[in-house]
This record gives C-alpha cells, sequence and structure tokens, in this order.
C-alpha cells in the first residue's frame, strides 16, 4: 500500500497504541481521521499534528457515527487504510467469588464494544475502499484490527474479553477472503503486555508489575512498537489473512504472567 497521499482512518486514534499509530502515519505521508470518544486527547493530537490529521468523535457501535469518520477521511482524500485500536470494558469472572454468575448483559457488553465494533469499522470502512481505483499493486485498500493474546490464552476474569478478541482472531482470514475480490487486505496484531493508560494506573507501576514477566526485551511493549508493525502490515502487498502475536514471548498463565 502506498502510505504518501493516502487517507487513513485511526479507530481508537486518541490513544495509546492508536495515537502511536497515528504519528506514524502520519510520517509517512497520510492524511488521518482520528476517530474515538476521548475528545479532549484527540482534539489535542490533532492540534499537535496539524493539517494532516482530523478529530472526529466516534461511536464504533453506531454505524451513522462511524461512516461520518469514514466520510471525513474521505474528504482529505481516497481511504486506503483502515486501523481499529478501540478499547472498551474488561467483564469478570464467570462465576464470583459467592458462586454469582457474570451477567450475560455485562458479557454482551464487551463482546458488542470489541467484537462487534471491530465488524462495524471493518465493513464500512471496506465498503468505501471498494469503490477506490486500485493502486499498482491491485490493492484498494488495508485494513489491521487489534486482537490480544486473551484471545489465545486469556487468565481469569477475561472470559468476555478473551471471547470478544479471539472473535477478532477468527474473523481475520475469512474477511481477507471475503475482501480479496475487491482488493482489500485484512490482518491483526494481536498484543501482548503494551504500557498505555489502559490499565487505569501510573505507567511505572504497570511496568514494575509486568515487566518482569515478559521474555525479552524484558519490558512492556511501547506503543510505537505496535504502531511500528501496523505500517509494516500496511505497507506490505503480500500480508493478508493473518494474525500477528506482539508479545515478545510472554503466554498469559491462569493468574497473568506476573513473576
Amino acid at each position: 500500500m502506498q502510505v504518501q497521499g493516502s487517507s487513513a482512518l485511526v479507530v481508537g486514534g486518541a490513544g495509546g497504541l492508536g495515537a502511536a499509530t497515528v504519528r506514524r502515519l502520519v510520517k509517512a505521508g497520510a492524511k488521518v481521521v482520528i476517530a474515538d470518544l476521548a475528545e479532549e486527547t484527540g482534539q489535542q493530537l490533532a492540534a499537535e499534528l496539524g493539517d494532516a490529521t482530523r478529530f472526529v468523535r466516534t461511536d464504533v457501535l453506531s454505524e451513522d457515527s462511524v461512516n461520518a469518520a469514514i466520510a471525513a477521511a474521505q474528504e482529505l482524500g481516497e481511504l486506503r487504510i483502515s486501523v481499529d485500536t478501540h478499547g472498551g470494558p474488561g467483564g469478570g469472572r464467570t462465576l464470583d467469588r459467592n458462586g454469582n454468575p457474570l451477567g450475560l448483559d455485562e458479557f454482551m457488553k464487551v463482546v458488542q464494544v470489541f467484537l462487534h465494533g471491530s465488524f462495524n469499522v471493518l465493513r464500512l470502512a471496506a465498503a468505501a475502499m471498494a469503490k477506490n481505483e486500485p493502486q499498482e499493486t491491485g490493492e484498494r485498500g488495508v485494513i489491521v484490527n487489534t486482537a490480544s493474546i486473551a484471545g489465545y490464552e486469556g487468565t481469569i476474569g477475561q472470559v468476555a474479553y478473551g471471547a470478544a478478541k479471539g472473535g477478532i482472531i477468527g474473523m481475520t482470514l475469512p474477511a481477507a477472503r471475503d475482501l480479496s475480490v475487491v482488493g482489500i487486505r485484512v490482518g491483526t496484531i494481536a498484543p501482548g503486555v503494551f504500557a498505555t493508560p489502559a490499565y487505569g494506573q501510573s505507567l511505572d507501576a504497570v511496568e514494575a508489575e509486568w515487566g518482569p514477566a515478559v521474555p525479552f526485551p524484558k519490558r512492556m511493549g511501547h506503543p510505537d512498537e505496535y504502531a511500528h508493525m501496523a505500517m509494516a502490515i500496511i505497507e506490505n502487498p503480500y500480508f493478508n489473512g493473518e494474525v500477528i502475536r506482539l508479545d515478545a514471548a510472554i503466554r498469559f498463565q491462569i493468574k497473568g504472567s506476573r513473576s
């Protein structure tokens, strides 16, 4: 995919992984829509990066909202790149310590935000990209989703999150096959432990807890390392229908891979 001169949509673009991806795309010459619910941080990032970006408040569960972000991206140029890094709720245990089952609404909320939301962005971005003229490689667009290694080996308390992220992993290949006829590639990144504000505590505290559990490099991932991988997927025309674990060889155990 030729990034220079293309328009890109980064969903969750105001957060750690998304913001790093926005920066990489802008540096490579793309025009980028930062699509997120976090208005303050999204507007700040757009102001910092200037005319190459635009912030659009976006709810991944709303067709109208996602389409508005896509329309804004198309105003900047042909939408050829979509990267989805949006966050959401975590859920809880199947049974709590008193034997009470996890509420079905709580489970469904996690699945809706992560899995339904990711598919909503994918399908609508693909519909827009399919109208593009193909580049020399035959590509009309590329879509990058974000799963998690919890989709492979979720820990205690991640039954809903693991199900949702496992769904994103599972839809990667069939989506790529579906969209191959219109020249749109689909890839997924499954991150391990990355130092982002999503943990809800100071990054020093999170690093002290998780860093020693990582085999090598013995630290948490940096958001720019996610962005680096996203750019590799975007720029390599032969990458399609695959999930990449970006985790420095960590494997979650029953209660998480803390040392």
